[in-house]
């Protein structure tokens, strides 16, 4: 491994591990972050879930979202076999792979080592998006739990609990998703040193500005200071049914 492959990796490093963060530090200094604004709107979405009587849209939505990880997860597996077959396919793999002209590796050693890098990252991604999974469940388990009739102070309790434990279960899912972009950052490094840190700065550019500056971070902001900005108001409460069944034996 040359110098130059030496200095790719340690940007690819600083990017990966310094990415979180870095982004946490830029939204409490500035704002306007995806991440962050989403925790406030799902916090609002389990006050809302709370204060209904009937729960089965926000049952359906945790539904989709689950899976949408589960669909994730069965891909990242798809692509931790394919990584690991040519990763253990020995010399073989190794000449074949040489004989591509694009192909930039200087020995057997550098192009294991790279193709364990994608490994890495898509099982960093499979973790995340296996977590996210249990969470969600686990949310489903709060949806259901959650009793009918509360005061505007127990809602809020419920509200705010139910929420600690959909925001660490869709950041999770968010994680599972950024090891795709660092794994295909580090798949470029079969092309070069060079490749490999224009890939990887190309990643962390591209993170950053949908994070910050795409329609839809912009959109996801608005969202937030409009809910903000709106007075929450106290749940109604179920009126009692005015008429009695005849065979109830209950006076009307």
């Amino acid at each position: 491994m040359g110098p130059l492959d030496i200095a790719a990796f340690g940007v690819f490093l600083v990017c990966w591990l310094a990415y979180q963060p870095l982004l946490g530090f830029v939204s409490k200094q500035r704002g306007g972050v995806i991440n962050t604004d989403m925790t406030v709107i799902r916090a609002a979405w389990m006050r809302n879930m709370v204060g209904r009587e009937n729960r089965f849209m926000d049952g359906q939505l945790l539904g989709h979202a689950l899976n949408s990880a589960s669909f994730f997860a069965s891909s990242n597996l798809i692509l931790i076999a394919a990584a690991a077959g040519a990763l253990f396919g020995g010399e073989a793999t190794f000449r074949s792979v040489s004989a591509l002209e694009v192909i930039r590796t200087s020995s057997r050693f550098l192009f294991e080592f790279q193709l364990a890098l994608v490994l890495v990252c898509l099982a960093r991604g499979l973790l995340d998006f296996i977590w996210s999974i249990r969470q969600m469940n686990y949310c489903i388990a709060t949806v259901g739990a959650v009793p009918d009739g509360l005061t505007t102070e127990e809602t809020e309790q419920f509200g705010q609990i139910s929420a600690r434990l959909l925001n660490p279960a869709l950041s999770s899912f968010n994680s599972g998703i950024r090891g795709y972009y660092f794994a295909i950052a580090a798949g470029a490094w079969l092309f070069g040193p060079w490749a490999f840190m224009a890939a990887t700065l190309g990643s962390i550019t591209l993170l950053f500005w949908r994070q910050r500056r795409s329609p839809a971070a912009k959109a996801i902001g608005d969202l937030r200071r409009l809910l903000e900005a709106t007075p929450r108001r106290a749940p109604v409460p179920a009126e009692p049914s005015s008429s009695a069944s005849p065979l109830s034996g209950n006076e009307p």
